[in-house]
This record gives structure tokens, C-alpha cells and sequence, in this order.
């Protein structure tokens, strides 16, 4: 399906939680980077891995640990967090929980 743009949409209802689960949905892809949804039901989360762009975190929805190279912090919805390039970090929900990641390609 192809989408027109600009268009006026719910994020929240981009993206349904699933029981036990990770949901992720691309919205948005192209040379300067990637914009995608993430919904994870309570409890799950995302094991320690680097990626190779800036990476920003806006919450959507809930609550949620993220470890940048080692450090906590605890993000809620409404709150946004900067990840560098080639840090390790990784993510736990603590409720059910949706972000917005929006990655940054080196030289954009």
C-alpha cells in the first residue's frame, strides 16, 4: 500500500501492543535515516546491541528503562532521549510501552 503525503494521523494507533511481545512498523525510510514505532507489551525488551547512526527516542505511551553504555535511565510517556552512535544500550519496559525512533544517518 502507498501512502500520499502530508498526512494527519493518531501515532498511537499506528501501532497495537501484542501479548508477549516486540511490535515494530516503519514509517519512514530513506537515505538520511529511518523513523519507526516501537510497541512492547510489559515485561519485554530489547538485549544490549551498538547501531551505527544517532538515534532519538520519543515516548509514546508508559514506561521504560534504557542503559546507554552502561548508565540507566527511566523514560516515560512525553520524555525523549538522545542515543550516540556506537554506544551500547538497551531497553527494558516496565509497562506497556510505545516509542517513536527516529535514526540519523552519519552526514544528513
Amino acid at each position: 500500500m502507498t501512502t500520499t503525503w502530508p498526512i494527519v494521523q493518531d501515532v498511537l494507533e499506528l501501532i497495537a501492543y501484542q501479548t508477549d511481545a516486540v511490535v515494530s512498523r516503519e514509517l519512514l525510510s530513506g537515505q538520511s535515516g529511518t523513523v519507526t514505532l516501537f510497541a512492547f507489551d510489559e515485561g519485554q525488551g530489547l538485549s544490549e546491541h551498538t547501531a551505527p547512526f544517532d538515534a532519538l527516542v520519543y515516548v509514546l505511551d508508559g514506561a521504560a528503562d534504557i542503559t546507554i553504555s552502561g548508565v540507566g535511565y527511566a523514560v516515560s510517556a512525553g520524555e525523549m532521549l538522545i542515543m550516540p552512535a556506537g554506544e551500547p544500550h538497551a531497553l527494558q519496559a516496565h509497562t506497556a510501552f510505545k516509542m517513536l525512533l527516529v535514526m540519523l544517518r552519519a552526514g544528513s
